[in-house]
């Protein structure tokens, strides 16, 4: 299993980003796939994750970011609007596959106030 992981950047408070992740190998719609987060000096978080049509969200997401995913090429993206200072971090994707989870390499998001 391989991430491949696109979007990011810098964007001024109240702005929007969306992120991208591709997903390749036996990876289909059961398999939970999304996004984690991990600013300076923070554990890393859950951002959203997806699977077999139903999202969950962190509390500190919920309403402003939304996951989408195309099964059919194990894609998901990533809508953030309304994005704060506090979502500054580096977004991590990641995909659960059997026992194991997977993750792609990180794409830094900046929110400038």
């Amino acid at each position: 299993v391989q991430l491949q992981a696109s979007g990011g950047g810098l964007v001024q408070a109240g702005g929007s980003l969306r992120l991208s992740c591709q997903a390749s190998g036996p990876i289909s719609s059961i398999n939970p796939m999304g996004w984690f987060r991990q600013a300076p000096g923070k554990q890393r978080e859950l951002v959203a994750t997806i699977a077999s049509g139903v999202a969950n969200y962190g509390d500190s997401v919920q309403g402003r970011f939304t996951i989408s995913r195309d099964d059919a090429t194990n894609t998901v993206v990533l809508q953030m609007n309304s994005l704060k200072p506090e979502d500054t971090a580096v977004y991590y994707c990641s995909v659960a596959y059997r026992t194991n989870s997977y993750w792609g390499q990180g794409t830094l998001v900046t929110v400038s106030s």
